[in-house]
């Protein structure tokens, strides 16, 4: 019998968006709800799939910074997402806009945050709602941090590019009701205690973006450091462990400080 061919890998973006604090910087997480078909209940950053609209070339008066066809996709989707699910928006004024000006402060946030649903259930456009407003989305905020595409054995598969940028000054972080039921700000070490402890779940991806995230010492060290590193593939691989159980395998080149992790603690 033929074995059936993996399922596409459908773009997706994430986006930990961070601000400083003692001792280590904070990344804000939001909980899963528990009746979502994927990773529910578990903490997440906020990110999903890509819409088609994301990819509409009218956004590029709409926006700064040049990424090129998928990374222009996938950055918006990021910075949708993180509107949707925490009301944060990485955005500038149209007249005021420019790689590194000023982002939108709380006054804005708060007008746009009753549109969050609307947009969220696709029944606003996103890039209207910008044009209503006179705001581009500043993807030159973001940064590069990792691109996760799912093991070809799951049924639901997702191209995942992740990304680092500093939260909005101000504005004010609240989950959404619908995916997310609660929107919380962590150390990287903080969440990861949390999951071994048992009191959070988080997924594999998650967890090995958590430990990367944890060698940052400030945001802005984070932005240099990992702006400066480059970005490799990782397309975890079904293997055996040493011990002979089951087990995924990434490469060590993606600079995750690990290599293995058995199927028994993937979470998904």
């Amino acid at each position: 019998m033929t074995e059936p061919a993996p399922s596409e890998p459908r773009l997706s973006a994430t986006i930990l968006l961070l601000r400083d604090a003692a001792p280590k910087p904070e990344v804000l997480m939001v909980k899963r709800h528990y009746e979502i078909d994927f990773a529910a209940g578990a903490l997440v950053f906020p990110g999903g799939k890509a819409a088609a609209a994301d990819a509409s070339p009218d956004w590029d008066d709409w926006t700064d910074g040049d990424f090129g066809p998928v990374q222009q996709d996938a950055r918006i989707a990021a910075i949708r997402e993180a509107y949707e699910e925490s009301g944060l928006l990485i955005a500038r004024r149209r007249a005021l806009r420019g790689p590194g000006a000023p982002l939108v402060g709380a006054d804005i946030a708060e007008l746009l945050a009753p549109h969050r649903s609307a947009v969220d259930r696709g029944e606003m456009s996103f890039l209207a709602l910008m044009k209503e407003h006179k705001l581009v989305l500043a993807l030159d905020s973001l940064v590069h941090f990792g691109h996760w595409i799912t093991p070809v054995m799951m049924p639901k598969r997702f191209d995942t590019h992740f990304y680092v940028a500093p939260a909005p000054l101000w504005q004010i972080a609240a989950h959404d009701g619908r995916e997310t039921t609660d929107a919380v700000w962590l150390t990287a070490e903080d969440a990861l205690a949390q999951e071994r402890g048992g009191t959070a779940t988080i997924i594999f991806p998650t967890r090995m973006n958590l430990a990367k995230l944890a060698r940052a010492t400030s945001v802005d060290d984070a932005m240099s450091t990992f702006g400066a590193e480059p970005v490799i593939s990782v397309l975890p691989k079904v293997g055996k462990s040493p011990d002979g159980e089951p087990c995924l395998y990434i490469p060590e080149e993606a600079g995750y400080g690990q290599t293995m992790e058995l199927l028994s603690r993937v979470n998904v």
